[in-house]
């Protein structure tokens, strides 16, 4: 996975040191980001192709207490989406990510 940012260096900080995400420098200050297992789900659309980033949580109300307090800015209340409780963030280069706590089963798990 790659994001693209206009403000790279200060995305990756984010990740590093806020989000506290595991990390090697492959060179110069280009951060490779560990992430944790993931999940890919296919929705439909007739509109424009996009895609989206979301991190998941075990409790979405306290991680966003807890990167509240680590100066992360919330773009959208948690709200509930049935599968799920989910929330935007921003990354200080202006893009947004998501965080959600999940409410199905987790292919993880599997």
């Amino acid at each position: 996975m790659i994001l693209y940012s206009h403000d790279a260096e200060a995305d990756r900080a984010f990740l590093r040191d806020v989000l506290g995400q595991p990390h090697v420098d492959a060179g110069g200050g280009w951060l490779i980001v560990k992430l944790p297992p993931a999940e890919i789900a296919v929705h439909p659309t007739d509109a424009a192709q996009a895609h989206e980033l979301y991190f998941l949580c075990d409790d979405v109300e306290g991680t966003v207490r807890e990167l509240t307090a680590r100066g992360v800015e919330f773009t959208a209340p948690v709200s509930d989406a049935g599968w799920g409780l989910l929330t935007r963030l921003r990354l200080p280069g202006g893009g947004e990510v998501g965080l959600y706590e999940a409410r199905h089963q987790r292919a993880a798990d599997l």
